[in-house]
């Protein structure tokens, strides 16, 4: 489940794609006004959501940006969409951050970006 704002509303994602307007209660202005140290905190204190220890940093990998790869393979979107056989409106998506790439897609997106020529070749067969 995904939570996104839009605009000031608050919508839940449903692994079908569909979206359906929730309550947003967060006290917004009282967030924004915390300090650095207060943030700090509040996140310490949370028992459900421990911070990460440096080992576990160490693990992570960073989402594959899909704008840079296909700036760097020098194509447009429509060119990148169809050449990777991605919907033009996913790759907008990713591209605007109105949505992350799932772990598929982020696999085939660090496969584009390692070796774009053999998944194309693939693709092609």
């Amino acid at each position: 489940m995904l939570i996104e704002r839009i605009n000031g509303v608050a919508r839940q994602v449903m692994s079908n794609d569909t979206t359906r307007a929730i309550e947003d209660t967060t006290d917004w202005a009282r967030l924004m006004a915390m300090t650095d140290e207060e943030i700090e905190a509040a996140a310490l204190a949370d028992a459900d959501n421990p911070p990460m220890t440096p080992e576990e940093l160490s693990r992570l990998r960073p989402v594959p940006n899909p704008k840079d790869i296909r700036k760097r393979l020098n194509m447009t979107q429509q060119q990148f969409a169809a050449e990777f056989e991605l919907p033009l409106g996913t790759l907008r998506d990713w591209e605007q951050q109105v949505r992350q790439p799932d772990s598929t897609a982020k696999s085939y997106l660090r496969v584009i970006e390692k070796n774009p020529q053999a998944v194309i070749q693939a693709l092609r067969a």
